[in-house]
């Protein structure tokens, strides 16, 4: 009923930039927060950023100062640029979104996952 569709991800070398985009489609009444979160190999998920509807923000302390999440409420979607990045931001990247949607009431809902490789 709700998708979320991301793009953006890639081989990019230290200290380079990437932006993730993630849209989110169906049948939404509203989004509240949206997110990045993050799963290197071996390791658990991880929140990387989130955004309020409001537009409020928190970032892991890992990410401050170089990534920078934000979103387009009318388009239904968020964004994450990401500089400066460094071998162990390599990770796949998933999206997130608290949505209420049409029917089925509130949920989230995570998108598939894009694969981001810092690497020289």
């Amino acid at each position: 009923q709700v998708q979320l569709v991301e793009s953006g991800g890639g081989l990019v070398q230290p200290g380079g930039s990437l932006r993730l985009s993630c849209a989110a489609s169906g049948r939404i009444f509203s989004i509240y927060a949206m997110g990045w979160y993050r799963q290197a190999p071996g390791k658990q998920r991880e929140l990387v950023a989130r955004i309020t509807s409001g537009g409020v923000t928190n970032y892991a302390d890992s990410v401050k100062g170089r990534f920078t999440i934000s979103r387009d409420n009318a388009k239904n979607t968020v964004y994450l640029q990401m500089n400066s990045l460094k071998p162990e931001d390599t990770a796949v990247y998933y999206c997130n979104a608290d949505v209420l949607g049409l029917v089925g009431g509130r949920q989230q809902y995570w998108g598939q996952g894009t694969q981001v490789t810092v690497s020289s």
